[in-house]
C-alpha cells in the first residue's frame, strides 16, 4: 500500500526539520560536534512532540557513514536502514510489551557485541516507564558502565514513574508542547505540499484541538481530508471536531452587550439542541473573555499577537468586542464564567449552572449604569415587611452634602412607615420624625426649636424647592445607593443562609459579628479558624451570599473577615455559641413549662420520678396550651 499518513510521510529526517524542540536539538548537535556523547539519554514529554523521532535522528547522526555528525546525510546505507527500521545496529524496543527481567537480561547479553556497520549500537526503549522494578534493577549496572560502543535512548510520557536510580544515570531532556503557531506553520506546509485548500482559522482550530501534539494535528488533518476532500470548509471541520462554533461564542457576547437575558438562554438552548457539550462551551467562552481582557489592556500589534494565538480577523473582532466593556467589567465577566466552569465539573445540572451565569452576565452592564441624581430620588418599590428599615440622615451627613437648608433633610427611601408610628414618635417629645413618607420626594424642614445644631435664624426652605438635593457633588450608582440605604438584619440573614445554603452556614457560625454597615458585614475569626475563613473566602460562597442578600434586601451583601483574639474577654461570642445558648435557654423554658403542666406533675407524684429531658414534638404554641 503506497499511502502513508501525514505523521509518517512528513516525519523529520534531520535535526533541522524538528520543530518546537530547539533546546534539545541544539544540545545534541553540540554534543556530537564536540564528541561529548553520553552513554544514556532520557527523553520525556507528552505524546506526539518528537521524542522517538529525535531518538532516530540521533541514531542516524551517530552511525552515518560521514559521521558522527550533527547533519546526517539520509542517503548512505546506514541512514536508509535506520529510517526503514531494518538496521541491526539500532534496536527499538517497546517497553510496554518487554517489561520482564528476562527481556533486560537479553539486552545485557547483546550489548557486548560490536556494531555490524556503524560506530555505535543504539538501543531505543520507548515507554520505558512500563518496565518493572526488577527490570530496572537488572539494567542499573549495564546502564551505568556500558561498553564504549553502546548508547541507550529512553523515551517516556510519564517521567514521574522512572526510578531515581535510572534518572541519575541518564542525561534528561524534557520535550515541550509545541506552540499553536508552530503547529499552524507546519500544517500550512503540509497543506501546500498536498495541494489542499484550507483557511487559516481552520488551521488554528486544528492546532487548538491538537493540544501541543504535532502528531495529533497531522492525524486530524488526515481526518478532515478524508471527510471533505482537498477543499476543506471550516464548517465541516467544526462538525468533525465537535467543536463549538465561534458564532455561538459571539452570540453570547452580543447578548451580554445588549443586556438580553432571553437571547442568552436561547443561545444555550440552541447549543444543546445541536448536541454540544456545555462544559466545552463554557471553557471556550472563558477563553474568549480572557482574550477580550488582553485585547483591552494591550495595544494592538506584535505584543497582542504574542499573547493571543488567533488570526488577524479574530483579533480585529476581539478588539471591537473589548471596546464595549471596561477593564473592570471584563474582569467581573471572566470571574462569573470561570466560577461557572468550576461548578459545571461537579454539577448534576450543568445546563442550569450555565444559564444562571449567563443571566448574571447579561445584567452586568445594567447594574453598572450610573443613574442621574433626579432618578435616585424616585420612590423605590416597597420591600417585604421583614426587611423594612427606617433610614435617617444625621446632621453630619446633611453638612457633607452642603445643603443650604438649615434643618435636617429627610429623604424618601422607598420604605413605608405607618401613620401610627409617626404619631407616637411626635407625641414622645423627640425630634422630628425621620421616617420617609409616601408623598412625592421633597425636603422637610424640622421646627427650629428641636434642632439646636442649626441656627434658628436661618430661613425655612419651601417644600417645593428640591433643587439643592440635585446639586450633589458626585453621582452614585443605583447599587451603591441601595447598599447604603439598607441595613442587613443579621438574624434574618443567618436563617436564610441556613435554609438556602446549609453548606455555608456552619462556617458562618464560627465567626463573631463585629459590625454591620449597610450591606457590609464584618465578621471576626480566631487565628486558628483557618478552614472556616478559607471556605467563606471562596468565590462561589461569596457569590452565593451576595445573591442571597440581593434577593432579601435588594443589594449584594459583602462579607469582610478580620482576625480577633480567641481569649479576648471583651470579644463577642461566636454565632455558634449564641445559637447553643439560645437552644439551652429554650430547653430550660420547655422544662419549666413541662414541670408546671398538671399531667406531668401528676405523673411525677404518682411514680416518684424526675423530669430528665424535654423534647419538642409539636410547635411551641401547642406546648404552651
Amino acid at each position: 500500500m503506497d499511502y502513508q499518513v501525514s505523521a509518517r510521510k512528513y516525519r523529520p529526517g534531520t535535526f533541522d526539520d524538528v520543530i518546537g524542540q530547539s533546546h534539545v536539538v541544539q544540545t545534541l548537535m553540540n554534543s556530537i560536534a564536540t564528541k561529548r556523547i553520553a552513554h544514556a539519554f532520557l527523553f520525556s514529554g507528552t505524546r506526539g512532540v518528537g521524542k522517538t523521532t529525535v531518538a532516530r535522528i540521533l541514531a542516524k547522526a551517530l552511525n552515518c557513514e560521514q559521521g558522527p555528525t550533527g547533519t546526517p546525510c539520509n542517503t548512505c546505507a546506514n541512514c536508509q536502514e535506520i529510517t526503514q527500521g531494518t538496521s541491526v545496529d539500532v534496536v527499538e524496543i517497546d517497553g510496554a510489551s518487554n517489561t520482564s527481567v528476562d527481556d533486560v537480561r537479553e539486552i545485557r547479553e547483546n550489548v557486548k557485541f560490536t556494531p555490524f556497520r556503524g560506530q555505535y549500537r543504539v538501543y531505543i526503549i520507548d515507554e520505558v516507564h512500563m518496565l518493572s522494578n526488577s527490570a530496572f534493577n537488572a539494567l542499573l549496572k549495564t546502564l551505568e558502565e556500558p561498553p564504549s560502543h553502546v548508547v541507550f535512548i529512553f523515551a517516556t510520557t510519564e517521567i514521574h514513574k522512572i526510578p531515581a536510580t535510572i534518572l541519575s544515570r541518564c542525561q534528561h531532556y524534557n520535550f515541550r508542547r509545541i506552540s499553536k503557531a508552530e503547529i499552524v506553520q507546519r500544517l500550512r506546509h503540509v497543506a501546500d505540499q498536498d495541494g489542499l485548500t484550507i483557511e487559516d482559522r481552520s488551521l488554528m482550530a486544528l492546532a487548538r484541538a491538537s493540544e501541543g501534539s504535532m502528531r495529533d494535528g497531522l492525524s486530524l488533518l488526515d481526518q478532515i481530508i478524508a471527510f471533505g476532500g482537498n477543499t476543506i470548509r471550516h464548517e465541516d471541520l467544526e462538525a468533525l471536531l465537535g467543536a463549538v462554533p465561534q458564532e455561538r461564542i459571539r452570540a453570547m457576547v452580543e447578548a451580554v452587550i445588549q443586556q438580553d437575558s432571553a437571547k442568552a438562554l436561547q443561545v444555550i438552548a440552541a447549543l444543546l439542541d445541536q448536541g454540544h457539550d456545555v462544559r466545552a462551551y463554557c471553557a471556550d467562552l472563558v477563553e474568549y473573555v480572557r482574550n477580550m481582557l488582553v485585547a483591552a489592556v494591550v495595544p494592538s500589534g506584535p505584543e497582542l499577537r504574542s499573547l493571543i494565538e488567533a488570526t488577524e480577523e479574530d483579533l480585529t473582532q476581539l478588539a471591537r468586542d473589548a471596546e464595549r466593556f471596561t477593564v473592570e467589567q471584563l474582569q467581573e465577566l471572566f470571574r462569573m464564567y470561570a466560577a461557572a466552569e468550576d461548578s459545571l465539573r461537579v454539577s448534576a445540572h450543568p445546563r442550569f449552572a450555565l444559564e444562571t451565569a449567563a443571566v448574571r452576565a447579561t445584567r452586568l452592564l445594567r447594574t453598572a449604569e450610573v443613574q442621574p441624581a433626579s432618578s435616585r430620588l424616585a420612590v423605590q418599590p416597597e420591600k417585604p415587611a421583614a426587611d423594612r428599615r427606617v433610614v435617617t440622615q444625621t446632621p453630619a451627613q446633611t453638612q457633607d452634602k452642603a445643603t443650604p437648608s438649615p434643618a435636617p433633610v429627610v429623604k424618601t427611601t422607598g420604605v413605608k412607615v405607618s401613620q401610627d408610628n409617626v404619631a407616637k414618635t411626635s407625641a414622645a417629645g423627640g425630634s422630628t420624625p425621620k421616617a420617609p413618607s409616601v408623598a412625592p420626594p421633597r425636603e422637610v424642614a424640622a421646627p427650629p426649636a428641636r434642632t439646636p445644631a442649626v441656627a434658628p435664624s436661618a430661613p425655612v426652605v419651601p417644600p417645593a424647592s428640591a433643587a439643592p438635593v440635585q446639586q450633589e457633588p458626585k453621582a452614585t450608582s443605583a447599587a451603591e445607593a441601595s447598599a447604603a440605604a439598607v441595613e442587613v438584619n443579621w438574624e434574618q440573614f443567618q436563617e436564610a443562609v441556613s435554609t438556602n445554603h446549609p453548606n455555608i452556614a456552619p462556617f458562618l457560625e464560627m465567626g463573631r459579628l463585629v459590625k454591620i454597615e449597610g450591606g457590609l458585614i464584618t465578621l471576626g475569626f480566631a487565628k486558628q479558624a483557618t478552614t472556616a475563613r478559607s471556605m467563606l473566602e471562596k468565590e462561589d460562597n461569596l457569590q452565593a451570599l451576595a445573591a442571597l442578600g440581593e434577593s432579601l434586601y435588594g443589594c449584594a451583601v459583602r462579607i469582610r473577615i478580620v482576625e480577633v483574639a480567641e481569649q479576648d474577654p471583651g470579644a463577642a461570642p461566636t454565632m455558634k455559641q449564641i445559637r447553643v445558648a439560645k437552644e439551652q435557654e429554650q430547653r430550660l423554658i420547655l422544662t419549666q413549662q413541662a414541670k408546671a403542666h398538671p399531667l406531668v406533675k401528676q405523673a411525677l407524684e404518682m411514680f416518684g420520678g424526675e423530669l430528665a429531658e424535654v423534647r419538642t414534638t409539636a410547635p411551641a404554641q401547642e406546648v404552651q396550651e
